[in-house]
């Protein structure tokens, strides 16, 4: 673990050279591309150059303890000390996912439950504008189809975070924990009788890819145009601006209905149709390397419940990784940070037994 350790603290120096280089500093893509690597590798530099403190400090305690023993009482507390910063630097050297620093497009479908699965998929939406909103990142909603009382049978949203989001901090890092079927209990706005109805909607999270990352042939593309319409089918458009794409060698279908002009829902879905090939080609990859390391919380099926929103006991539940608490007025008020905390921990959890695996 120090040996590789070692190896990024010169890699960060080397590229501090770099930063400082004209030739560099003159090209802003591989400028760019050194800023992101340097700091990304910060927090290693940090959390070595402490261990080796503590490090130092234990055997200097060890020393002196030698000749006068009141220097063994503090041996405990520095050992302890160096145990939590050989934790966290190995935390640090689990290899990242490599899309953790990509924004996303992030969908939210109504399943189960009819009109209150539609109720409950805005509610999801609005959690996530709101946590996006507290993480200072920029959304746009790319295409939504609206149910009769308000709620969403479809909406899809790109999330991008303002600058360049330190290492774990971007959309991806964390809402990627997102994908999968969230479980809703509540009095439905429809039940006259009062009773707990069970509905759900489902998640889907996609790093967004640029065009250079996936090439997609024209020829593969059937392209279709129709009136886009609202709630219940009424007509609000004359022209044909809505457009739906289907991506002919994998079936993939997108469409986009959200603007005014049949250019920019067509970019939209071409936003969508990369993000949605992309995630293909990366379960493909996946899936060929049997990888049998690779998160717990990543790779649950996204037909499984991962979560349960219980309204009459304020509940919110993580069935992925045993988080609970009695705030989901707050959760849905933006306040996501404890939920998606519990899934990175798991996740590393999993990485850290895999990586001591043989």
């Amino acid at each position: 673990m120090f040996e590789s350790a070692i190896a990024l603290v010169e890699e960060h120096a080397a590229l501090e050279q770099q930063m400082a280089d004209p030739t560099v500093a003159s090209t802003p893509d591989r400028l760019r591309e050194v800023n992101t690597r340097y700091a990304a590798l910060a927090p290693v530099v940090t959390a070595y150059r402490g261990w080796v403190v503590a490090t130092d400090d234990l055997a200097a305690a060890r020393e002196l303890a030698e000749e006068d023993p009141a220097f063994a009482e503090e041996i405990p507390a520095l050992t302890a000390t160096v145990e939590a910063c050989a934790e966290h630097l190995r935390r640090l050297l689990i290899p990242r996912d490599p899309d953790d620093d990509r924004d996303v497009i992030l969908e939210v479908k109504a399943g189960e439950g009819g009109e209150e699965s539609a109720l409950f998929a805005g509610d999801l939406l609005r959690m996530y504008l709101r946590y996006a909103e507290q993480r200072g990142w920029r959304t746009e909603i790319l295409d939504a189809t609206e149910s009769d009382l308000g709620g969403y049978k479809d909406v899809q949203v790109a999330v991008k975070a303002k600058g360049t989001p330190g290492p774990g901090e971007a959309p991806w890092a964390r809402l990627k924990y997102e994908g999968g079927v969230h479980r809703v209990q509540r009095v439905p706005v429809t039940e006259s009788q009062g009773r707990i109805h069970t509905s759900a909607a489902g998640v889907w999270v996609m790093p967004e890819a640029e065009e250079v990352e996936v090439t997609i042939d024209p020829n593969d593309l059937r392209i279709d145009v129709f009136r886009s319409s609202g709630p219940g089918g009424q007509s609000v458009n004359t022209t044909d601006s809505a457009v739906r794409i289907t991506h002919l060698p994998t079936g993939t279908v997108v469409s986009c209905q959200n603007e005014k002009s049949q250019l920019q829902n067509r970019e939209s879905a071409m936003r969508v149709l990369r993000a949605r090939l992309h995630q293909v080609a990366a379960d493909a990859a996946a899936a060929e390397a049997h990888d049998a390391r690779a998160s717990q919380v990543r790779t649950v099926d996204r037909s499984e419940r991962i979560r349960t929103y219980n309204f009459p006991e304020n509940r919110i539940a993580d069935h992925r990784t045993g988080y609970k608490a009695y705030n989901l007025d707050t959760v849905l008020g933006g306040e996501l940070d404890p939920v998606v905390r519990s899934a990175i921990e798991a996740d590393e959890a999993a990485r850290l037994a895999s990586a001591g695996e043989p």
